[in-house]
């Protein structure tokens, strides 16, 4: 992150145009016209810094220019001012013609100069000038990547506010509040239909994060599906999992959904970049359990299905442990050795979240006997030893 000086906070806008007025610099540039600087005052401005040949700044171009479409379409008075590193003005100049904001005329020296100023030392950075006597973010990147427009107008004040809308529906929150908005009431099935948020209200909620180009989240899925079934088609539990997708692109977001019998948050939505910060998300498979009152019952949901399937329903503290201790109380009537003719070494009884037994080819969970010289297991029930 550019460490911003504070100086040149307090001196914000001014301190900017006294630095181009210096450099001779009376007009800014965009691909198809100039504009006196002074056109710029009374706005809102962020300087981007940014460059053609760096990989970060051309993967948060396209963030910043939805954000800057969506800001001017609603009326914002808002200008973001292209601020380039690249190594000469040819580069400039095609650089400049994909971005539909202002730049300053390409000038290395006042390049340096600027970047001096704000402490830039990396691109992309995204530096919104002090008006008003208003704190600004240093630098706006993580604020823009996090949030979109709603970052506007990029004070310490909005990202303050924000960051206690997530801390608030992380505590909890009507399930309409956390999967919809405005502009969208449903989510999709694997078919197309659409399915409104509102059905699942005083039902027991699994966020699932994965995405198909994930061996371990494909892995967890077969899991979670033969779960599910069992709590959904069997025994008629108010229980849904909802796909949130961290696929690369759409159609591996449509071979994922494709393998699942649940619903998804469409692919185009940016409420599944929320969910992703909302719970801090750090890596895939995830699950993520909400009780029918909107509140987190677990962020451990991948460990209860990989460990206990459908028994672990309705996911809360007291049945997990209920869970445990009769595990614990069934292991007690088990030696904790056996010599079975059908092994030739000594087997110990373990616990095995999931595994095959080697007699009767069945899967089989929690207690087998297995053997510590080579890949043997052993369902209890096939055990010949009486106990």
């Amino acid at each position: 992150m550019a460490g911003f000086n504070h100086h040149a906070e307090l001196m914000g806008q001014n301190k900017f145009q006294e630095i181009l007025a210096s450099e001779g610099v009376e007009f800014l540039e965009s691909a198809s016209k100039k504009v006196p600087r002074t056109a710029i005052e009374g706005k809102t401005i962020c300087l981007f810094f940014s460059a053609s040949w760096c990989r970060p700044c051309k993967a948060f171009t396209p963030n910043l220019i939805q954000l800057y479409n969506s800001l001017k379409t609603n009326g914002e008075k808002l200008e973001i001012i292209f601020i380039s590193s690249d190594g000469d003005e040819k580069t400039y100049k095609e650089h400049l013609e994909t971005m539909p904001w202002l730049a300053v005329p390409f000038n290395l020296n006042l390049y340096r100069r600027l970047a001096h100023l704000f402490t830039i030392d990396h691109i992309p950075a995204l530096i919104p000038l002090n008006c008003n006597g208003k704190h600004v973010e240093d630098d706006a990147i993580t604020l823009v990547e996090d949030y979109g427009a709603d970052a506007f107008p990029f004070t310490r004040e909005r990202r303050d506010e924000l960051r206690a809308m997530d801390e608030r529906k992380r505590r909890g929150c009507r399930i309409e509040e956390l999967l919809a908005h405005p502009e969208r009431d449903y989510i999709i099935s694997r078919d197309g239909k659409k399915i409104l948020v509102s059905e699942l209200v005083g039902k027991t909620i699994g966020l699932y994060f994965g995405a198909h180009w994930c061996p371990p989240a494909r892995n967890f899925t077969t899991q979670l599906i033969e779960a599910h079934m069992e709590l959904v088609t069997i025994l008629n539990q108010p229980f849904e999992v909802i796909f949130i997708s961290t696929d690369r692109d759409h159609d591996e977001f449509i071979c994922s959904l494709s393998s699942m019998p649940w619903p998804a948050i469409p692919y185009e939505d940016k409420t599944r970049q929320d969910l992703k910060r909302i719970f801090e998300i750090k890596g895939i498979p995830t699950l993520i359990l909400i009780g029918p009152d909107g509140k987190i019952i677990s962020t451990s949901g991948r460990a209860m299905i990989s460990l206990y399937g459908a028994m672990a329903f309705p996911f809360t503290e007291p049945r997990i442990a209920g869970i445990e201790a009769t595990l614990r109380k069934e292991g007690e009537r088990f030696p904790r050795k056996v010599q079975d003719p059908k092994h030739i070494h000594e087997l110990k009884l373990d616990m095995a979240k999931a595994y095959v037994c080697d007699a009767c080819r069945k899967q089989g969970r929690f207690w087998t006997f297995s053997c510590d010289v080579c890949d043997y297991d052993l369902h209890p029930r096939c055990v010949e030893e009486t106990f």
